[in-house]
């Protein structure tokens, strides 16, 4: 950092997420921030990774630097393989042992960095890196943690005491409020059919350590906790945490991208420089409030009879929708595309009122657009986010992780349904699909959704509030460094 620099008091932050898009996108939405704000920030992530991000505006590239650290080789890991979206679930044990080999680049990269005058202030982390806090500590550099996942999750998954004290051994201990959140909503728990996977983040993988002694260790070992989140969408939760885990925690706002970006230049995902995407101009066509988005995530394990259940019960509903489109994963033999994964007849049956888009979507700008009415969403926190940010009423159809609480927590808000599954294997059919879609898109209920989205709207989309979440956590970084 330049001494003029330094002299302003300008930091210099180093931000590396674990390696899943779903994380690293919030990474760099907040170092977009702080750049905005006049800050030095070196984001870090593998060689693929880095190519694959998306530009930052012009104006904040002098301030944001991109480090490719090397991806270390593991036997078993496919070739080229250094995010989770490019290898199946059964190989996501060998992508963390690559991870954690990251730890030889980090420490030399730091060294570097040390020795060259530009020590950073901060380096900002994801739970999945214990290794890193005693490498910063040989240089005299904090850390600090960034969840890009909601509060209450981290509040309900608890301390490491609490866990000792309260262990909970089956799927079923998940299925009911923890111990310690004694006021925590009944009604916002797991059902047992994720419980069975979240049980799993507390048993030791092929590294001899769990997830959640991943992030116990990280809380442990760093000053604060960030959270993309704020009062407005988890009200009384960051105080819940602060005293569970003894530490700061700072809620940094939700990080989307500013209204202004939304009706920016169509530079992306056209014919050409300047073309509008042909999705916007499907949507186009459409009339206010018609028509409802679907989109999963790039990582949710669907499978074939989820995709013909879930397109079904969208035929069956019979509103108008646009469907980005992801083949589950593992899919990827010849022969199976659009046409082979859904049922047949379906595309040509719901021509005119469906759309199913195989190509990229920008998904922020297709929730802004009047013609959409409501959002049919896996729960990532992320898409969340971007869909209550727009107003838009949720389908909610959640699959793993986080998702689950986030439905319910939604669902308690009035902003929408969930799809109704079965609890013991997490099945659903094309009838809970469309009851779904019509009680938030046709039916009276739809109208108490939609004005509840659109109140949360109203807070959540104050950009004045946004800013000084970020304003209150450059403050405490300053402060603290």
């Amino acid at each position: 950092m330049a001494m003029g620099e330094a002299a302003a008091g300008k930091l210099n932050v180093m931000m590396f997420p674990w390696l899943a898009f779903g994380h690293m996108i919030p990474y760099l939405e907040l170092g977009k921030r702080l750049a905005a704000r006049g800050h030095a920030v070196t984001f870090l992530s593998t060689p693929r990774n880095v190519a694959r991000l998306p530009p930052v505006p012009e104006h904040l590239s002098p301030r944001m630097h991109f480090v490719a650290l090397p991806m270390p080789v593991v036997d078993g890991l496919p070739e080229g393989a250094e995010s989770t979206t490019d290898a199946p679930p059964e190989k996501m044990e060998l992508l963390k042992e690559a991870c954690d080999g990251l730890a030889a680049p980090f420490a030399a990269f730091l060294a570097g960095a040390v020795a060259g005058g530009r020590r950073p202030d901060w380096v900002v982390i994801d739970f999945f890196y214990t290794w890193l806090p005693p490498i910063a500590d040989e240089h005299g550099v904090p850390c600090a943690l960034f969840h890009i996942v909601p509060a209450a999750f981290i509040a309900f998954l608890g301390p490491r005491s609490g866990n000792a004290q309260h262990p909970r051994t089956t799927p079923e201990d998940f299925t009911v409020p923890p111990k310690w959140l004694p006021s925590f909503p009944s009604a916002v728990a797991f059902r047992r059919h994720e419980a069975q996977w979240l049980l799993g983040g507390f048993q030791p993988g092929a590294s001899g350590v769990s997830d959640m002694d991943r992030i116990w260790a990280t809380k442990e070992r760093t000053r604060f906790t960030i959270y993309r989140s704020c009062e407005e969408l988890e009200p009384r939760m960051f105080a819940v945490l602060a005293d569970l885990f003894q530490k700061p925690i700072i809620p940094a706002g939700v990080l989307l991208q500013h209204a202004l970006d939304v009706d920016g230049p169509d530079d992306d995902g056209g014919s050409g420089p300047g073309a509008r995407p042909e999705v916007l101009e499907w949507l186009d066509k459409q009339t206010s409030n018609s028509v409802i988005y679907v989109a999963l995530g790039t990582e949710a394990p669907l499978t074939a009879a989820n995709l013909h259940e879930l397109a079904l019960g969208l035929e069956l509903a019979g509103v108008r929708f646009l469907w980005a489109f992801r083949k589950p994963a593992g899919v990827s033999a010849p022969g199976t595309g659009v046409d082979e994964l859904l049922p047949a007849g379906f595309v040509d049956r719901t021509l005119g009122r469906g759309l199913v888009w195989t190509g990229w979507v920008p998904q922020v700008r297709v929730l802004a657009h009047a013609a959409v009415g409501a959002f049919l969403t896996h729960c990532g926190w992320g898409s969340t986010i971007e869909g209550l940010v727009f107003g838009r009423p949720l389908v909610m159809l959640p699959f793993v992780v986080d998702q689950g609480l986030i439905a319910r927590t939604m669902a308690a808000r009035g902003v929408g349904v969930e799809v109704a599954r079965d609890d013991s294997d997490g099945s659903f059919d094309r009838d809970g699909v469309a009851e779904a879609v019509r009680r938030v898109m046709v039916e009276e209920d739809g109208k108490v959704f939609a004005s509840n989205a659109m109140n949360l709207k109203e807070v959540l989309g104050d950009q004045g509030r946004q800013d000084r979440y970020m304003d209150d956590l450059v403050g405490y970084l300053t402060r603290y460094k």
